[in-house]
């Protein structure tokens, strides 16, 4: 998902470099909830078999074995009370049994999936690094499955690039999903190449995939050497098989799934996506897809400050003639349509008020505020049978009552967002992100899934240094992405 550049604002100086250096080196580890029982959940985010999803947020600019940018992940574990920042574990490259070591401008969490890799019960968290110099090869990049357990994330194995001449940036993109129906998690992987891995399902702590399939994605890499820079998974002809949507600067291709590879199905879009998300928003069997494209002020004009775009799953797969486009100019969305409000930046699809019917959040983190610039604002809009509605949707951000902080310039509140039921209670919850935050140091809220949808009440807020991440003469940008978003 591309992200917008970080502005500096405002620096309070918060926990010693010492400490900060010291705590990522061990992996913090903080008061996990009650600890997991003996059979773990099977959740796909649930990395430490408890039963409660958990949240994953990256900070690829925090310090780390006293290397400046060499980035960090955050997990905060569910609980019957939601995410807190107690309790929490923060891991990087100094981290014991995680492969490499902290390097400047790595910036380890850039990219970061989840499922359950290994079949152990227990979710796995999947990092890309795509700045990490690699052998020599500079801006090679790496990707490292972080292996979930009882304690939570401890461990990993590295996933290799099987074409490291080829291209670069390896892990820019990932999504983990069944792409060849065996009913084994498997991992695709993207580079500034045309060409998209998929790990094979069966991994092993010591061995990785059990596999691995190439498919060459419709990127011209000469012209567009950005190659796969978005991914994302969903089953949208219902066969069984996940399949594969990839976003590039060339437009967004969808690859059907099967047990003989990946095929071209379609071409969805010729702009250049910002972000992608898929779930089934009418309940019909068949995944959604949509598409977010925040650049309307120089795209098709179709909104000044982008749009949302589904496209909605059929028997052969995704239907182009069956869409819905939502943008600050359609009726029922609060706010109004500007130029560069980058609505659309970020998306994450869940059922927010327990109604069966996923929802979509939409992030627009350019978005102007009274006299602030760029704090940023993210929306939800209702799933039903019809498909996505723009009727009762929903406008959150920090000058919302109930939701901690302020508006500031250059916040960015919902640089990244995520959808997840983190307390058990059968609703989606808000995780949003502004890595812009204090200066760049980043911040995360979590706002409730109720009856009535989200929430502002009982709403959390943390930073990064609430979660063990360093924040003088730094940007750690905590917050700038989150596994699933």
């Amino acid at each position: 998902m591309s992200r917008p550049h970080h502005k500096r604002s405002r620096r309070p100086v918060v926990l010693g470099a010492t400490a900060v250096a010291a705590a990522l080196a061990g992996g913090l580890l903080i008061t996990l909830p009650g600890g997991a029982s003996a059979a773990p959940s099977g959740l796909a985010d649930d990395f430490n078999g408890d039963g409660y999803r958990d949240l994953a947020t990256g900070a690829p600019g925090a310090v780390a074995g006293g290397k400046a940018k060499a980035g960090a992940v955050v997990v905060n574990y569910g609980s019957s009370s939601g995410i807190s920042a107690a309790r929490h574990k923060t891991t990087s490259q100094s981290s014991s049994g995680v492969p490499g070591a902290s390097e400047t401008s790595d910036r380890f969490g850039t990219e970061l999936a989840h499922g359950d890799l290994n079949r152990d019960g227990y979710g796995d968290l999947v990092v890309g690094t795509p700045l990490e110099d690699v052998s020599g090869d500079v801006d090679g990049g790496s990707v490292t499955i972080l292996w979930g357990g009882s304690s939570g994330l401890s461990g990993g194995t590295t996933i290799s690039d099987p074409n490291a001449s080829g291209h670069d940036r390896f892990g820019q993109s990932l999504a983990v999903g069944d792409f060849t129906g065996d009913g084994k998690a498997d991992l695709a992987v993207g580079s500034t190449g045309k060409d998209v891995w998929v790990f094979k399902g069966g991994f092993t702590k010591s061995g990785g995939a059990a596999g691995k399939l190439r498919f060459d994605a419709q990127i011209e890499s000469g012209a567009y050497p950005n190659g796969a820079v978005d991914l994302a998974a969903g089953d949208f002809d219902d066969d069984g098989a996940d399949d594969v949507v990839v976003g590039s600067f060339a437009g967004a291709f969808v690859y059907r799934g099967s047990s003989a590879g990946l095929t071209l199905q379609t071409q969805v879009s010729d702009d250049n996506p910002a972000s992608l998300t898929a779930a089934d928003f009418d309940k019909d069997g068949h995944d959604d897809l949509v598409i977010g494209t925040d650049d309307g002020a120089i795209g098709d004009q179709t909104a000044l400050g982008g749009y949302a775009t589904v496209y909605y799953g059929a028997a052969a797969g995704v239907d182009t003639a069956r869409t819905g486009v939502f943008s600050q100019a359609t009726e029922g969305v609060p706010g109004a349509d500007e130029s560069w409000d980058l609505f659309g930046n970020t998306l994450a699809a869940g059922d927010t008020n327990g109604d069966g019917y996923p929802d979509l959040a939409v992030g627009a983190p350019f978005e102007n505020i009274g006299s602030a610039s760029h704090p940023g604002n993210v929306w939800v809009l209702r799933g039903g049978a019809s498909g996505l509605t723009a009727t009762g949707a929903q406008s959150f951000n920090q000058g919302t009552s109930g939701v901690p902080g302020a508006n500031e310039s250059s916040d960015l509140f919902s640089g990244a967002i995520h959808l997840a039921d983190h307390n058990k209670d059968g609703r989606a919850d808000l995780s949003v992100g502004a890595a812009g935050e204090n200066s760049d140091d980043g911040a995360v809220w979590v706002l409730r899934g109720s009856t009535g949808g989200v929430t502002a009440t009982g709403a959390v807020s943390f930073g990064a240094s609430s979660v063990g991440i360093g924040t003088s003469g730094d940007d750690p940008v905590f917050g700038d992405a989150m596994s699933g978003s």
